[in-house]
Order: C-alpha cells, then sequence, then structure tokens
C-alpha cells in the first residue's frame, strides 16, 4: 500500500498590487486592469430554497432543518475582481486563488531596510 503525503509550501502572506496587466477580451489586448476583492452579494429574499424554509419554520415545531456545525476549513479562498481601465470598455472579470491566512491589497512592494511610511 502507498500513502501519499502531500507536502506543502505555506504561504503566509500574500501582496497584490492594485492594478495588473491582463489580457481584455472586449478590447482584444493586453490592458492594464483595476484589481479589487470580490464580495458575495446579498441572498434574495424571494429564492425559492428560502421561501420554502421560511415557510416550512414558521409557526411553532423549533428547528425543522439541520443545522451545519463541522466547518473544517478556517479561511476561505480569495477571489480578485478585475476591471478594465479603458473608458469605453470597463468589462469586468473573476479571478480565484489559493487559501490564504493574511491577505493584501495594495501596490506598496516591501523592499530590504525600508520603511513603509503611513
Amino acid at each position: 500500500m502507498i500513502f501519499w503525503h502531500c507536502c506543502r509550501l505555506h504561504v503566509i502572506m500574500v501582496n497584490v498590487p492594485k492594478t495588473c496587466q491582463t489580457f481584455c477580451k472586449k478590447c482584444g489586448k493586453h490592458q492594464p486592469d483595476k484589481v479589487t476583492l470580490y464580495k458575495k452579494g446579498k441572498d434574495p429574499l424571494y429564492a425559492q430554497g428560502k421561501c420554502r424554509y421560511d415557510r416550512k419554520q414558521s409557526g411553532s415545531g423549533g428547528q425543522t432543518k439541520p443545522i451545519f456545525q463541522k466547518k473544517a476549513k478556517t479561511i476561505k479562498k480569495i477571489v480578485l475582481r478585475l476591471e478594465c481601465v479603458e473608458p469605453n470598455c470597463r468589462s469586468k472579470g473573476i479571478l480565484a486563488i489559493k487559501r490564504y491566512k493574511h491577505f493584501e491589497l495594495n501596490g506598496d512592494k516591501k523592499r530590504k531596510g525600508q520603511v513603509i511610511q503611513l
């Protein structure tokens, strides 16, 4: 029997610049893109599953469906939102990267022996 052991290099912190050069499908060439952190939108109040759950929960009888409690992951995957800076284009795309404990979104590059001024 062979046991596979995954030996990963744990990256503590990742620093992403606020702009990056990527290919824009709408423009058809490489353009500078503005990078922001993607955030999930608000869940709709009248989605079918939500309506069904609320209807089942209403009235007496306590909690009707199980609540998941065995969460394994402590951090979420980081998703970046890229927006083309071309005034006529402004096309948006998303890019998923790995899980990181610490994530920074800034253009400041740390150099050896240099103090970052606030």
